[in-house]
């Protein structure tokens, strides 16, 4: 079955490959963009196909550092903190040739914050977007946000006429399974435009020629040829015969080889991005184990001695061939929050876990379910595996259950699973977000991604003063003593940081970017 898969995958490859050209870059990954709406789904690679279309108000460079987008100021109003100015770009166009005014930006906005767009916990503080006029927009938030901008960089803008156009004003419900005209169609202001979507198959976007930024950027690249490969082999096969020219999540076991290959190379870096497994706490009982009346992994010894169990080292030296590095917390380094001292903080102590599930009333341990993505992290479904046999030397008998990304996190949002792997990326670079989807108790517009049942509303309090909070050395504390709530609760079991590493041709020349996200009107090729 295996040999079919990759034999199909790789005659797909050869028929839908562009022709050579130093101007196509071939791009595969391991999975697909979820979804075309810009405001269904906030995940990773779901926002760099779209980032090649669409564009926020503001990006980062490769350095983490803001660049203007569609905006090109912005500032707290002068006498009033609760209101943000942007300044927008002029002379921006659609693909469709409609205008881009601030009324594209308020729409954009208004529609982010509906109950099926995932961006909303981004945008939770602002209660109000106003323009001011075609080119000045306001956005008005519950007290000053001195971070507002650092919410914004995958918050993209839609032309309200097209969409009113094509009844897709409401964002898609992913979760229900929903298809809309936006879901594979697309109609942005960025410097590609899309001519062919084929979910989980191929996508292909050709050069804007009247992108905005013609004379700011290299756009070397003038068509995109996006193919995911989710068999790791495939991947790295399709790389080496010049299939492809450019390959994220590229296997770890195949770094010495690509990079030993005459015209192709590896360039790495730290990616701001932890790997952890969350647990459901907060029910009375669970499904997915052998417990009948109660919930085991509702004690905190139970969690802790879930944690004790995975050997973090042996993940990073057997599963990653050393392209990560065990984590303590859910922070990556990047973070405002993060600390060495918490991110040291788990540790392997089998018989330490043992005695723990002995006192929790568990010594002879329980059976559970693990759900697990196979195309979305590197490793993601080894890590599982190695995780598995570990949880099993405490008594912990692990059924895996691994499925694509799509699948999987739908269970997660909505609370469908009782132990899941998740990874998390911080696009602001601040605390804040992390707690806003996975620390605050799950309410309509907040917490969507906490699937552990945690509930506390003095934390849920002091999460939300984060986003007015002024005073940034209170708020660094407010954050430490947040972060120690959840440490000592084992709301989740931090696995690793991602390390990206990325396989190219000789003729691609770009940077890695930590986020994970390349855009592509940045390359240059030789």
């Amino acid at each position: 079955m295996k040999t079919t898969t990759v034999l199909t995958l790789t005659s797909l490859l050869l028929a839908s490959a562009a022709p050579l050209s130093a101007e196509t870059l071939r791009w595969a990954r391991s999975g697909d963009a979820l979804t075309l709406d810009p405001h269904a789904q906030n995940e990773g690679p779901t926002h760099t196909v779209r980032h090649q279309m669409y564009e926020p108000l503001i990006i980062r460079d490769v350095t983490g550092a803001f660049e203007p987008a569609l905006a090109t100021e912005w500032a707290p109003k002068e006498g009033d903190p609760n209101v943000w100015v942007f300044k927008l770009r002029e002379g921006v166009k659609f693909h469709g040739g409609e205008d881009f005014t601030a009324e594209d930006v308020v729409f954009s906005f208004e529609r982010a914050k509906q109950a099926n767009s995932d961006m909303k916990e981004l945008i939770g503080s602002i209660t109000e977007v106003r323009a001011v006029d075609d080119l000045t927009v306001e956005i008005v938030t519950d007290g000053p946000n001195p971070i507002l901008p650092s919410n914004l960089t995958n918050l993209f803008i839609m032309d309200k006429g097209w969409t009113e156009a094509n009844n897709t004003v409401n964002v898609q419900d992913f979760e229900g399974g929903e298809i809309t005209y936006a879901t594979t169609n697309a109609n942005g202001t960025g410097p590609y435009v899309l001519q062919s979507r084929e979910p989980d198959v191929k996508t292909v976007m050709t050069l804007n020629e009247n992108y905005w930024g013609k004379d700011q950027f290299p756009l070397e690249v003038t068509e995109i040829v996006y193919t995911p490969i989710q068999n790791p082999a495939t991947r790295v096969a399709a790389l080496l015969s010049g299939e492809i020219d450019f390959l994220q999540d590229m296997p770890v076991q195949d770094l010495d080889r690509v990079s030993g290959a005459d015209g192709l190379m590896v360039r790495k870096a730290p990616q701001n991005r932890v790997i952890f497994f969350g647990m459901n706490m907060g029910a009375d009982d669970i499904e997915a184990d052998n417990v009948d009346g109660k919930n085991p992994l509702a004690d905190v010894r139970v969690r802790k001695a879930m944690s004790m169990a995975i050997n973090r080292d042996a993940i990073q030296k057997v599963v990653m061939r050393g392209q990560s590095q065990p984590a303590g917390m859910i922070a990556p380094p990047f973070v405002n929050g993060w600390t060495e001292e918490m991110d040291s903080e788990s540790k392997t102590d089998i018989e330490g876990a043992k005695a723990l599930m002995a006192e929790a009333g568990y010594a002879d341990g329980f059976s559970i379910r693990l759900d697990c993505p196979n195309d979305r992290y590197v490793n993601d479904e080894p890590i599982c595996q190695a995780a598995v046999g570990m949880l099993g030397q405490i008594g912990i008998t692990v059924n895996l259950d691994a499925k694509p990304k799509a699948q999987h996190f739908p269970l997660i949002t909505d609370g469908k699973t009782d132990f899941y792997m998740l990874g998390w990326g911080v696009p602001t670079y601040d605390s804040e977000y992390i707690f806003n989807f996975l620390v605050h108790g799950r309410e309509s517009d907040i917490g969507t991604w906490n699937g552990t049942g945690f509930d506390n509303d003095e934390l849920d309090a002091k999460i939300k003063s984060l986003a007015s909070n002024t005073d940034l050395e209170a708020r660094n504390q407010d954050i430490a003593d947040i972060w120690r709530v959840v440490q000592d609760e084992q709301l989740y079991i931090p696995i690793h940081h991602q390390v990206l590493n990325w396989g190219m041709s000789e003729k691609v020349d770009i940077a890695v970017d930590p986020e994970d996200q390349p855009k592509v009107k940045y390359f240059k090729m030789n």
